[in-house]
């Protein structure tokens, strides 16, 4: 299919696009005898969170614990030092801190020499997210180093009888990532988790399914396009079968079959309200951009 046919074909029109915040997408990757899975994306990431390592606010509520791990390269031994660690979470009530210049339980910090990082905050717990379903308490962690793809995750914690209902942390890929506290004297809590960096990630499958199905057209609602997952990959439907897009990183799918720019790239965002948002751009034939959008509810 030629780019005019694909961009006619798709009948979504152009309309500007607001650059405000974005989510990773980030896949399964297994790197020598070590692994790191990421999982889910969602809503609540806010880019530029202050640099510190102790989130705690004085008076909440909330079990005080320690986060602490090492970041290694892709042979699973060398340490990654000045790798980005940013981390964020709900507070004690299960409610994120979206808006507010405080970013209240968000914060970013560096691996040393060692690769090693830490962060003191809360234990977060589970939250209500509609329709009677309960997300497990969970950490949000985006690790980001040079030379590698960023890779965002969810850490959970063993004992947390919400794991078995959330599709999400009862995968196979989350197993490594159900994580055993550890009760300190003082009444506060511990708890570890290593990383190891890979170049390249695939989609992970469970948000893979998050992202396909039908997405309206923001400027002419009869209008749609269908994404679907095939050998999980992303594909979308054209009038013959459909064409597959390969992960590249930052929420973002490229044809492969074509050089860079010259056919369209999907970016995903997820939105508050639990919709997904689209945004496909491309070059035309006079190498102006188009930015095309589409939402599915």
């Amino acid at each position: 299919m030629s780019r005019r046919a694909f961009i006619r074909n798709t009948a979504l029109c152009a309309v500007a696009v607001s650059a405000h915040g974005f989510i990773r997408l980030e896949g399964d990757h297994f790197t020598g005898d070590c692994e790191t899975t990421s999982d889910i994306i969602g809503p609540f990431y806010r880019p530029n969170s202050p640099v510190r390592s102790n989130l705690v606010i004085a008076g909440e509520p909330g079990t005080p614990i320690e986060l602490s791990g090492l970041v290694r390269h892709k042979d699973c031994v060398t340490p990654c030092k000045n790798a980005k660690i940013e981390l964020w979470h709900c507070d004690g009530k299960g409610v994120y801190d979206n808006a507010t210049d405080a970013f209240r339980y968000r914060g970013t910090t560096y691996a040393d020499s060692k690769g090693a990082y830490a962060f003191h905050t809360i234990l977060p717990v589970p939250y209500d997210v509609g329709n009677g379903s309960i997300r497990p308490a969970h950490f949000h962690l985006m690790i980001t180093a040079e030379g590698y793809m960023p890779l965002v995750t969810q850490l959970y914690f063993t004992g947390d009888k919400n794991i078995a209902k959330d599709a999400y942390a009862s995968s196979p890929a989350a197993r490594n990532r159900i994580l055993k506290t550890e009760a300190l004297k003082d009444g506060s809590q511990k708890v570890s988790f290593h990383v190891s960096m890979s170049r390249t990630l695939a989609a992970e499958p469970a948000s893979l399914d998050r992202l396909t199905g039908i997405y309206v057209n923001q400027q002419d609602k009869s209008k749609t396009i269908e994404l679907f997952k095939k050998d999980n990959k992303l594909w979308m439907k054209n009038e013959v079968y459909g064409e597959h897009f390969e992960f590249s990183g930052n929420n973002t799918f490229t044809y492969p079959a074509m050089p860079p720019g010259l056919y369209a790239n999907l970016h995903f965002e997820i939105m508050q309200t639990g919709a997904v948002k689209l945004t496909m751009e491309s070059l035309d034939e006079t190498n102006q951009k188009i930015t095309l959008v589409a939402i599915k509810p």
